[in-house]
Protein backbone atom coordinates (compact mmCIF):
# COMPACT_ATOMS: atom_id res chain seq x y z
CA UNK A 1 0.00 0.00 0.00
CA UNK A 2 1.13 3.78 -0.85
CA UNK A 3 2.10 5.74 2.38
CA UNK A 4 2.47 9.29 2.73
CA UNK A 5 5.73 10.87 2.93
CA UNK A 6 7.94 10.46 6.36
CA UNK A 7 10.23 13.63 5.59
CA UNK A 8 8.72 17.37 4.43
CA UNK A 9 10.67 19.17 2.01
CA UNK A 10 14.11 21.29 2.41
CA UNK A 11 13.64 24.66 1.80
CA UNK A 12 15.99 24.75 -1.35
CA UNK A 13 18.49 22.54 -3.77
CA UNK A 14 21.59 24.56 -4.58
CA UNK A 15 23.08 25.03 -8.10
CA UNK A 16 25.49 22.40 -7.01
CA UNK A 17 23.48 20.21 -5.41
CA UNK A 18 20.57 19.98 -8.62
CA UNK A 19 23.55 19.28 -11.10
CA UNK A 20 24.75 16.42 -8.73
CA UNK A 21 21.24 14.94 -8.45
CA UNK A 22 20.20 15.72 -11.82
CA UNK A 23 19.01 12.11 -12.91
CA UNK A 24 16.84 11.97 -9.93
CA UNK A 25 15.22 15.30 -10.49
CA UNK A 26 14.03 14.11 -14.09
CA UNK A 27 12.02 11.42 -12.35
CA UNK A 28 8.70 12.27 -12.56
CA UNK A 29 7.98 10.65 -8.96
CA UNK A 30 11.08 12.33 -7.35
CA UNK A 31 11.53 15.39 -8.74
CA UNK A 32 12.47 18.59 -7.15
CA UNK A 33 10.38 18.03 -4.19
CA UNK A 34 11.48 14.25 -3.60
CA UNK A 35 15.11 15.20 -3.69
CA UNK A 36 14.57 17.94 -1.37
CA UNK A 37 12.87 15.73 1.13
CA UNK A 38 15.65 13.30 0.73
CA UNK A 39 17.94 16.53 1.79
CA UNK A 40 16.09 16.80 4.78
CA UNK A 41 15.99 12.98 5.88
CA UNK A 42 17.66 11.74 9.02
CA UNK A 43 18.59 8.31 8.13
CA UNK A 44 20.51 5.92 11.06
CA UNK A 45 22.02 3.00 9.81
CA UNK A 46 23.01 -0.03 12.84
CA UNK A 47 25.77 -1.27 11.53
CA UNK A 48 28.68 -0.81 8.90
CA UNK A 49 29.12 -4.16 7.96
CA UNK A 50 27.66 -6.36 4.93
CA UNK A 51 24.34 -4.75 4.38
CA UNK A 52 25.26 -1.89 6.26
CA UNK A 53 28.06 -0.78 3.52
CA UNK A 54 26.11 -0.78 0.46
CA UNK A 55 23.45 0.83 2.41
CA UNK A 56 25.39 4.05 3.28
CA UNK A 57 26.80 4.32 0.19
CA UNK A 58 23.95 4.71 -1.83
CA UNK A 59 21.76 6.75 0.49
CA UNK A 60 24.69 9.17 0.66
CA UNK A 61 24.56 9.17 -3.15
CA UNK A 62 21.23 9.36 -3.49
CA UNK A 63 21.62 12.52 -1.15
CA UNK A 64 20.13 11.83 2.42
CA UNK A 65 20.78 15.05 4.41
CA UNK A 66 22.24 13.69 7.35
CA UNK A 67 23.60 9.96 8.27
CA UNK A 68 23.50 8.23 11.53
CA UNK A 69 26.50 5.39 11.75
CA UNK A 70 26.10 2.90 15.20
CA UNK A 71 28.97 0.53 14.97
CA UNK A 72 31.57 0.05 17.87
CA UNK A 73 33.74 -2.91 15.87
CA UNK A 74 36.96 -2.15 13.71
CA UNK A 75 37.41 -3.56 10.83
CA UNK A 76 39.03 -7.04 9.83
CA UNK A 77 40.44 -8.54 6.69
CA UNK A 78 37.85 -10.94 6.70
CA UNK A 79 35.43 -7.85 6.41
CA UNK A 80 36.27 -7.43 3.01
CA UNK A 81 34.96 -9.76 0.97
CA UNK A 82 31.62 -8.29 1.43
CA UNK A 83 31.92 -4.95 3.74
CA UNK A 84 32.88 -2.50 0.27
CA UNK A 85 32.71 0.18 2.09
CA UNK A 86 36.14 -0.35 4.01
CA UNK A 87 39.46 -1.22 2.31
CA UNK A 88 42.31 -2.07 2.91
CA UNK A 89 43.81 0.56 4.43
CA UNK A 90 40.90 0.94 6.91
CA UNK A 91 41.96 -3.06 8.75
CA UNK A 92 42.26 -2.17 11.98
CA UNK A 93 39.99 1.38 12.03
CA UNK A 94 36.55 1.58 13.39
CA UNK A 95 34.45 0.84 11.21
CA UNK A 96 32.37 3.85 11.55
CA UNK A 97 35.42 6.36 11.12
CA UNK A 98 36.37 4.43 7.88
CA UNK A 99 32.50 4.47 6.50
CA UNK A 100 32.27 7.97 7.45
CA UNK A 101 35.24 8.79 5.10
CA UNK A 102 33.81 6.87 2.55
CA UNK A 103 30.70 8.48 2.50
CA UNK A 104 32.96 11.91 2.14
CA UNK A 105 34.14 10.44 -0.51
CA UNK A 106 31.10 9.69 -2.26
CA UNK A 107 28.97 12.94 -1.29
CA UNK A 108 30.43 16.10 0.35
CA UNK A 109 27.03 17.30 1.42
CA UNK A 110 26.05 14.15 4.06
CA UNK A 111 26.22 15.10 7.23
CA UNK A 112 27.81 12.02 8.91
CA UNK A 113 27.05 11.30 12.56
CA UNK A 114 28.59 8.77 14.59
CA UNK A 115 27.73 6.82 17.22
CA UNK A 116 30.87 4.57 18.25
CA UNK A 117 28.75 2.84 21.02
CA UNK A 118 27.18 -0.95 21.42
CA UNK A 119 23.26 -0.39 20.87
CA UNK A 120 21.48 -1.39 23.68
CA UNK A 121 18.48 -0.97 26.13
CA UNK A 122 20.12 2.06 27.74
CA UNK A 123 20.84 4.31 24.61
CA UNK A 124 18.73 2.84 21.83
CA UNK A 125 15.87 5.45 22.41
CA UNK A 126 17.98 8.10 22.84
CA UNK A 127 19.58 7.66 19.49
CA UNK A 128 17.15 6.76 17.83
CA UNK A 129 15.03 9.68 18.75
CA UNK A 130 17.37 11.94 16.38
CA UNK A 131 16.31 10.12 13.34
CA UNK A 132 13.39 9.92 10.73
CA UNK A 133 14.05 6.38 9.30
CA UNK A 134 16.28 3.76 10.62
CA UNK A 135 17.72 0.93 8.22
CA UNK A 136 18.81 -2.29 10.31
CA UNK A 137 21.93 -3.70 8.95
CA UNK A 138 22.68 -5.91 12.27
CA UNK A 139 23.21 -9.80 12.08
CA UNK A 140 22.48 -10.73 15.26
CA UNK A 141 18.87 -11.65 17.16
CA UNK A 142 19.09 -9.61 20.11
CA UNK A 143 19.54 -6.10 18.36
CA UNK A 144 17.14 -6.82 16.12
CA UNK A 145 14.56 -7.31 18.69
CA UNK A 146 15.89 -4.16 20.21
CA UNK A 147 15.68 -2.21 16.83
CA UNK A 148 12.27 -3.37 16.74
CA UNK A 149 10.76 -2.76 20.32
CA UNK A 150 12.59 0.83 20.29
CA UNK A 151 11.03 1.48 16.63
CA UNK A 152 7.83 0.43 17.54
CA UNK A 153 8.15 2.56 21.08
CA UNK A 154 8.76 5.75 19.06
CA UNK A 155 6.76 5.24 16.68
CA UNK A 156 9.24 5.07 13.95
CA UNK A 157 9.26 3.11 10.68
CA UNK A 158 12.99 1.28 9.69
CA UNK A 159 13.77 -1.20 6.90
CA UNK A 160 14.99 -4.77 7.87
CA UNK A 161 17.45 -7.05 5.78
CA UNK A 162 19.04 -10.65 6.64
CA UNK A 163 20.94 -12.39 4.70
CA UNK A 164 22.68 -16.06 4.80
CA UNK A 165 25.02 -17.92 2.43
CA UNK A 166 22.66 -17.23 -0.85
CA UNK A 167 19.78 -16.41 0.31
CA UNK A 168 18.03 -12.99 1.56
CA UNK A 169 15.27 -11.18 2.95
CA UNK A 170 14.02 -7.68 3.29
CA UNK A 171 10.76 -6.00 5.09
CA UNK A 172 9.43 -2.62 5.98
CA UNK A 173 8.09 -2.35 9.52
CA UNK A 174 5.92 0.30 11.16
CA UNK A 175 3.71 -1.01 13.48
CA UNK A 176 1.38 1.97 12.47
CA UNK A 177 0.62 0.88 9.16
CA UNK A 178 1.16 -2.66 9.43
CA UNK A 179 3.24 -5.09 11.34
CA UNK A 180 6.11 -5.09 13.44
CA UNK A 181 8.91 -7.71 13.45
CA UNK A 182 7.93 -9.76 15.94
CA UNK A 183 4.94 -10.75 13.91
CA UNK A 184 6.71 -11.93 11.91
CA UNK A 185 9.21 -13.99 14.06
CA UNK A 186 7.33 -13.45 17.94
CA UNK A 187 10.19 -15.90 19.19
CA UNK A 188 13.83 -15.67 18.36
CA UNK A 189 14.93 -19.62 17.24
CA UNK A 190 17.07 -21.49 20.30
CA UNK A 191 20.68 -19.95 20.62
CA UNK A 192 22.87 -21.44 18.79
CA UNK A 193 20.71 -23.10 16.28
CA UNK A 194 20.97 -20.64 13.51
CA UNK A 195 24.45 -19.95 12.34
CA UNK A 196 25.62 -16.49 11.64
CA UNK A 197 27.50 -15.52 8.68
CA UNK A 198 30.72 -16.20 10.54
CA UNK A 199 29.77 -19.92 10.87
CA UNK A 200 27.61 -20.33 7.75
CA UNK A 201 29.14 -17.64 5.63
CA UNK A 202 27.49 -15.74 2.91
CA UNK A 203 28.37 -14.58 -0.52
CA UNK A 204 30.09 -11.45 -0.77
CA UNK A 205 27.51 -9.99 -3.26
CA UNK A 206 24.28 -11.00 -1.77
CA UNK A 207 25.07 -8.03 0.87
CA UNK A 208 24.60 -5.20 -1.86
CA UNK A 209 21.39 -7.10 -3.26
CA UNK A 210 19.74 -6.64 0.03
CA UNK A 211 21.40 -3.81 1.20
CA UNK A 212 20.45 -2.13 -2.07
CA UNK A 213 16.61 -3.34 -1.92
CA UNK A 214 17.08 -1.42 1.78
CA UNK A 215 17.83 1.48 0.19
CA UNK A 216 15.29 1.62 -2.89
CA UNK A 217 12.51 0.91 0.37
CA UNK A 218 14.32 3.82 2.57
CA UNK A 219 13.20 6.31 -0.33
CA UNK A 220 10.34 5.25 -1.03
CA UNK A 221 9.39 5.54 2.49
CA UNK A 222 10.94 9.08 2.79
CA UNK A 223 9.43 10.53 -0.38
CA UNK A 224 5.98 9.22 -0.54
CA UNK A 225 6.71 6.78 -3.74
CA UNK A 226 5.47 3.65 -4.90
CA UNK A 227 4.27 0.36 -2.60
CA UNK A 228 6.68 -0.06 0.11
CA UNK A 229 7.37 -3.57 1.60
CA UNK A 230 5.00 -2.65 4.52
CA UNK A 231 3.26 -5.80 5.26
CA UNK A 232 5.42 -7.75 2.60
CA UNK A 233 8.59 -10.17 3.39
CA UNK A 234 10.52 -10.23 0.13
CA UNK A 235 12.56 -13.32 -0.02
CA UNK A 236 15.31 -13.81 -2.83
CA UNK A 237 17.33 -16.62 -3.94
CA UNK A 238 20.88 -16.01 -5.22
CA UNK A 239 21.26 -19.34 -6.64
CA UNK A 240 17.96 -19.81 -8.65
CA UNK A 241 17.71 -15.57 -8.60
CA UNK A 242 14.30 -15.71 -7.67
CA UNK A 243 12.05 -13.12 -6.15
CA UNK A 244 9.28 -13.83 -4.02
CA UNK A 245 6.76 -11.64 -1.99
CA UNK A 246 5.46 -13.30 1.26
CA UNK A 247 2.21 -11.35 2.79
CA UNK A 248 2.79 -10.72 6.83
CA UNK A 249 -0.32 -10.03 8.70
CA UNK A 250 -0.14 -7.59 11.97
CA UNK A 251 -0.67 -9.96 14.99
CA UNK A 252 -3.49 -8.57 17.00
CA UNK A 253 -1.91 -10.48 19.67
CA UNK A 254 1.55 -8.75 19.37
CA UNK A 255 3.55 -8.25 22.58
CA UNK A 256 4.83 -4.77 21.48
CA UNK A 257 2.52 -3.28 18.89
CA UNK A 258 -0.87 -5.49 19.17
CA UNK A 259 -3.92 -4.65 21.16
CA UNK A 260 -2.61 -5.01 24.55
CA UNK A 261 0.93 -4.90 24.58
CA UNK A 262 2.87 -5.97 27.58
CA UNK A 263 6.07 -4.75 25.90
CA UNK A 264 5.99 -0.94 27.37
CA UNK A 265 9.86 -0.02 27.16
CA UNK A 266 12.89 -1.67 26.63
CA UNK A 267 13.89 -5.30 27.64
CA UNK A 268 17.44 -7.07 28.50
CA UNK A 269 17.72 -8.20 24.97
CA UNK A 270 20.89 -11.05 25.28
CA UNK A 271 18.46 -12.79 28.08
CA UNK A 272 15.31 -12.60 26.06
CA UNK A 273 17.36 -14.25 22.69
CA UNK A 274 20.07 -16.10 25.08
CA UNK A 275 18.22 -18.22 27.24
CA UNK A 276 19.30 -21.67 26.63
CA UNK A 277 15.52 -24.15 27.10
CA UNK A 278 15.56 -27.27 29.78
CA UNK A 279 15.74 -29.89 26.88
CA UNK A 280 19.02 -28.31 25.21
CA UNK A 281 20.21 -28.07 28.46
CA UNK A 282 19.40 -31.71 29.78
CA UNK A 283 20.56 -32.99 25.98
CA UNK A 284 24.02 -31.25 26.30
CA UNK A 285 24.62 -32.67 30.15
CA UNK A 286 27.41 -35.17 30.07
CA UNK A 287 27.81 -35.67 26.36
CA UNK A 288 30.29 -32.31 25.99
CA UNK A 289 33.04 -31.76 26.03
CA UNK A 290 35.98 -29.20 26.22
CA UNK A 291 38.96 -28.72 23.28
CA UNK A 292 41.50 -29.24 26.64
CA UNK A 293 39.91 -32.67 28.02
CA UNK A 294 39.88 -33.80 24.09
CA UNK A 295 43.41 -32.62 23.59
CA UNK A 296 44.29 -34.68 26.87
CA UNK A 297 42.80 -37.50 25.29
CA UNK A 298 44.94 -37.51 22.27
CA UNK A 299 47.96 -36.98 24.21
CA UNK A 300 47.43 -40.15 26.16
CA UNK A 301 46.64 -41.85 23.12
CA UNK A 302 43.29 -42.73 24.27
CA UNK A 303 41.55 -44.94 21.96
CA UNK A 304 39.15 -42.55 20.64
CA UNK A 305 37.27 -42.48 17.41
CA UNK A 306 37.42 -38.84 16.18
CA UNK A 307 34.41 -37.31 14.15
CA UNK A 308 34.55 -34.59 12.03
CA UNK A 309 30.50 -33.09 11.57
CA UNK A 310 31.19 -30.29 9.26
CA UNK A 311 31.25 -30.01 5.47
CA UNK A 312 34.11 -30.79 3.33
CA UNK A 313 35.13 -27.65 2.33
CA UNK A 314 35.37 -26.37 6.30
CA UNK A 315 37.55 -29.83 6.79
CA UNK A 316 39.36 -28.84 3.80
CA UNK A 317 40.32 -25.61 5.35
CA UNK A 318 41.74 -26.94 8.63
CA UNK A 319 40.83 -30.30 10.66
CA UNK A 320 42.58 -32.70 13.72
CA UNK A 321 44.75 -35.61 12.44
CA UNK A 322 43.16 -38.78 13.05
CA UNK A 323 39.75 -37.36 12.33
CA UNK A 324 37.08 -38.82 10.20
CA UNK A 325 35.19 -36.64 8.26
CA UNK A 326 30.99 -37.67 8.06
CA UNK A 327 29.28 -34.58 7.41
CA UNK A 328 26.05 -34.46 9.92
CA UNK A 329 23.93 -33.57 6.55
CA UNK A 330 24.89 -37.02 4.84
CA UNK A 331 24.24 -38.84 8.15
CA UNK A 332 21.01 -40.87 8.81
CA UNK A 333 18.63 -40.70 11.64
CA UNK A 334 20.74 -42.91 14.68
CA UNK A 335 24.10 -43.36 15.50
CA UNK A 336 25.70 -44.85 12.67
CA UNK A 337 29.44 -45.58 14.02
CA UNK A 338 30.49 -48.67 15.96
CA UNK A 339 29.71 -48.30 20.30
CA UNK A 340 32.73 -50.62 20.80
CA UNK A 341 34.79 -48.07 20.98
CA UNK A 342 34.97 -44.56 22.76
CA UNK A 343 33.91 -41.86 21.09
CA UNK A 344 34.67 -38.06 21.12
CA UNK A 345 35.12 -35.35 18.19
CA UNK A 346 36.83 -31.87 17.44
CA UNK A 347 33.67 -30.82 16.35
CA UNK A 348 31.10 -33.33 17.85
CA UNK A 349 30.68 -36.45 20.52
CA UNK A 350 28.98 -39.46 18.29
CA UNK A 351 26.16 -39.47 20.87
CA UNK A 352 23.26 -38.67 18.61
CA UNK A 353 20.62 -36.69 19.47
CA UNK A 354 16.91 -36.68 17.24
CA UNK A 355 15.47 -33.35 17.77
CA UNK A 356 15.74 -29.84 18.40
CA UNK A 357 14.94 -28.46 21.80
CA UNK A 358 10.97 -27.64 21.69
CA UNK A 359 10.65 -29.59 18.39
CA UNK A 360 7.06 -28.81 18.87
CA UNK A 361 7.68 -25.64 17.37
CA UNK A 362 10.85 -25.71 14.96
CA UNK A 363 11.76 -28.17 12.76
CA UNK A 364 14.84 -28.78 10.44
CA UNK A 365 14.66 -29.39 6.64
CA UNK A 366 15.00 -32.03 6.03
CA UNK A 367 13.44 -33.69 9.38
CA UNK A 368 15.73 -36.54 8.89
CA UNK A 369 18.88 -34.45 9.94
CA UNK A 370 20.54 -35.96 13.15
CA UNK A 371 21.96 -33.11 15.42
CA UNK A 372 25.10 -33.49 17.25
CA UNK A 373 26.65 -31.97 20.44
CA UNK A 374 30.24 -31.14 20.29
CA UNK A 375 32.38 -29.14 22.76
CA UNK A 376 31.00 -25.73 22.16
CA UNK A 377 27.07 -26.70 22.35
CA UNK A 378 24.79 -27.85 19.60
CA UNK A 379 25.94 -27.59 16.17
CA UNK A 380 23.31 -26.83 13.52
CA UNK A 381 25.84 -27.86 10.00
CA UNK A 382 24.20 -25.92 6.93
CA UNK A 383 20.66 -26.56 7.52
CA UNK A 384 18.61 -24.30 7.97
CA UNK A 385 16.03 -23.43 10.42
CA UNK A 386 12.90 -22.34 10.12
CA UNK A 387 8.91 -21.90 11.86
CA UNK A 388 5.71 -21.55 10.24
CA UNK A 389 4.11 -18.24 11.41
CA UNK A 390 0.59 -18.19 11.77
CA UNK A 391 0.66 -14.24 9.94
CA UNK A 392 2.19 -15.14 6.89
CA UNK A 393 1.59 -17.51 3.75
CA UNK A 394 4.30 -20.02 3.79
CA UNK A 395 7.40 -21.58 5.85
CA UNK A 396 10.03 -18.38 6.95
CA UNK A 397 13.84 -19.08 7.28
CA UNK A 398 15.55 -17.48 10.33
Amino acid sequence: MSLPPLVTPADELTVDEVKRYSRHLIIPEVGMTGQKRLKNARVLCVGAGGLGSPALLYLAAAGVGTLGIVDFDVVDESNLQRQVIHGQSDVGRPKAESARDSIREINPYVTVVLHEERLDSDNAMQIFAQYDLIVDGTDNFATRYLVNDACVLLGKPYVWGSIYRFDGQASVFWAEHGPCYRCLYPEPPPPGMVPSCAEGGVLGVLCASIGSIQVNEAIKVITGIGEPLTGRLMIYDALEMSYRSVRVRKDPECPVCGKNPTITELIDYEAFCGTVSEDAQRAASGSTITATELKAMLDNDEKIFLIDVREPNEYEIVSIPGSVLIPSTSSSTGTPWSSSRRTAGSCCTARAESAAPSASRWSRTPASRTRFTWAGGSWPGSARWIRRCPHTESLLMY
